[in-house]
């Protein structure tokens, strides 16, 4: 089980002033009676912050441009007035709708509709900007989709500052941006390897060097293993082909290969040996044009010789010609030559039956060779000297025990790297009970128990640990793994602790809660109302939220409501600037008298501006 150190980080902070966040035509901005205090925080800084929200013809929104800004922010509103569609449509701009599943989003009536999110992003989410070579503009991402309608078929586009992306891109950039977080999410909990990503990114950066070590010491071995059982079949199946084997070698230790070009030599001694007859006429005719010439006509040979003795004589007279009757000798002896040549090649045309039935015997049992191993010459004499090779040497054991021995090294490397790994894990699974059980008491769980068990597992190349979340609510009962047994309440608690905790270590992107805080009390809302103020100090935090308490901690309040105009339905987001609105929802979510609610609605307001 868990035990060790853990050291959190916490992100600096910083000003900034609240900014009216609603316009457009279903959006309201009312005039401030009195501002709220500036905020005391900011996202840690290279966190993804959302800065916008666009809307076009979506569900009940016929046209929303909504502006947001950093710490915490709540939206409240009646059930059904649309507060869940600004989360669909975050949801839907970052991948999360197929486009035919996207189109239930489409305002009735209309072919066409547009949500475009704006971010300042983080220095994760602008790192992978750059490797997918699209410019940040100014320090601003533009996130937009687009869906449309076309003989009753829907198609979606989807752009990064202008530039086409496709959906597989937006999931990689999608968790660099929003992170959301909704009430019951057992889904997220039980997804394999989750629980142990979640333990190594609050372990930062000595963890994530461990991990890199035993990623690399696992392909290193995993290579070894591979080459090892590799060099392992291939003796077990020359084992069993022994036989086989043997016969080839010795069917091709009888065929004499010695020469990879013999068929063509081959093929060229039987062509001239079959064409003998016809070689012979030619050489014939040629003999006759230069020795003894034809129809009466004198040789080439005589009328070099005549040109020569000519040549001579005309040189006696006139010296110049000196070198024409030379090049004219030179002809006569190169003619005299090529005759010789041609001689010599007819004593080699001499027919030999016995001879021709021999290559063709040869050229037969070659070609065979080649036919039924699928190999030329050169390949057939260079696997039978890889087959004498074998035969005669012992050095495939040699081989197979040296990489025997490699794959041990590798193997004793790695497991080394496992252990080191799993002792910074145990460190901080420690820690990280410890925080939590912090959080989680405040929020109406007095009793609960929470383990981080660390256990042994098959390796792999994120080590060989198995990690689950152990939990028990109520005493006397056994903790069983936290997605088995936890309720939706003690799910939404747990998991806003754990967010606060990985916030501390790792501000990459925005948090969006959806009502986590349904059917807790005053006093458990009023807790987590206080870690959603925290964890806005490291994170840009929203959340839809029904609680008075929660919503009064706030540093941004939009309140979205729904009203019939001709017979349409039509959601309006209203950012509440104003502290008697603020005060006038705060009462309509406590419910109750109404000069009672207005009262407590006043003096949370009170509360938070102290």
């Amino acid at each position: 089980m868990a035990a060790g150190s853990y050291v959190s980080r916490p992100a600096a902070s910083m000003k900034s002033p609240s900014s009216c966040g609603a316009t457009g035509r279903n959006a309201m901005c009312t005039p401030s009676n009195r501002a709220e205090p500036p905020l005391r925080s900011a996202p840690t800084p290279g966190s993804a912050v959302l800065t916008g929200l666009r809307l076009e013809n979506i569900a009940l929104i016929d046209s929303l441009d909504l502006a947001f800004d950093q710490g915490f922010s709540v939206l409240t509103g009646e059930t059904g007035a649309g507060k869940s569609i600004l989360l669909d449509a975050l949801d839907a701009v970052l991948g999360g709708l197929q486009a035919a599943a996207g189109s239930r989003l489409l305002r009735s009536g209309c072919d066409r509709a547009v949500i475009e999110a704006s971010f300042r992003p983080g220095e994760a989410a602008r790192h992978w900007l750059l490797e997918q070579e699209i410019t940040d503009d100014d320090g601003e991402l533009v996130v937009s989709r687009e869906w449309r309608r076309q003989d009753e078929r829907f198609s979606s586009r989807s752009r990064l500052n202008g530039v086409m992306v496709n959906r597989q891109q937006l999931q990689v950039l999608r968790p660099l941006l929003i992170d959301l977080t909704v009430q019951g999410q057992t889904q997220q909990l039980a997804r394999p390897g989750q629980q142990k990503r979640w333990l190594d990114r609050l372990g930062g950066a000595p963890l994530d060097a461990e991990l890199d070590q035993v990623r690399r010491h696992w392909g290193e071995w995993l290579h070894c293993r591979n080459v090892l059982e590799s060099a392992e079949n291939d003796r077990l199946r020359l084992q069993e082909q022994r036989e086989e084997l043997d016969l080839l070698l010795t069917e091709l230790d009888r065929a004499e290969l010695d020469d990879p070009a013999e068929i063509e030599l081959l093929e060229q001694e039987q062509d001239r040996l079959v064409h003998g007859v016809r070689l012979q006429e030619g050489l014939g005719l040629l003999i006759d044009r230069l020795v003894d010439g034809a129809d009466q006509a004198p040789s080439a040979i005589d009328h070099l010789q005549a040109c020569s003795h000519e040549l001579q004589q005309m040189q006696g007279l006139d010296p110049s010609l000196s070198s024409i009757s030379d090049r004219c000798l030179d002809l006569e002896t190169g003619v005299q030559d090529l005759i010789r040549e041609l001689e010599g090649y007819g004593i080699s045309l001499d027919s030999d039956p016995q001879r021709l039935a021999v290559l063709q015997d040869r050229l037969a049992e070659l070609k065979r060779l080649v036919r039924r191993h699928g190999q030329d010459l050169v390949d057939l004499i260079k696997r039978r000297d890889e087959l004498r090779e074998r035969q005669q040497s012992g050095e495939a054991d040699v081989f197979l025990e040296r990489l025997r021995d490699q794959e041990r090294k590798a193997c004793a490397i790695r497991d080394a790297s496992n252990d080191s790994l799993r002792s910074r894990r145990l460190a901080v699974a420690e820690e990280l009970q410890e925080r939590l059980m912090a959080h989680l008491r405040p929020m109406g769980l007095a009793n609960v128990r929470f383990q981080v068990a660390v256990d042994p597992t098959e390796p792999g190349e994120s080590g060989a640990d198995a990690v689950c979340f152990l939990f028990s609510a109520n005493p006397g009962q056994p903790m069983a793994p936290l997605a088995e047994v936890a309720s939706g309440g003690e799910m939404s608690r747990f998991l806003l602790a754990l967010k606060t905790c990985l916030a501390e270590v790792d501000g990459s992107s925005t948090l969006l809660f959806d009502e986590i805080d349904t059917g807790v009390s005053g006093r458990v809302s009023g807790a987590m109302a206080d870690l959603l103020r925290m964890l806005s100090q490291h994170r840009q935090v929203f959340c839809v939220t029904h609680q008075p308490l929660v919503a009064a901690a706030a540093d941004h309040h939009f309140q979205v409501s729904k009203e019939v105009v001709d017979g349409v339905t039509h959601s309006r987001v209203s950012q509440l600037r104003d502290t008697q609105e603020r005060q006038r929802e705060l009462a309509e979510l406590a419910g109750g008298d109404l000069h009672e609610a207005e009262v407590y609605a006043a003096s949370l307001l009170d509360q938070k501006a102290a």
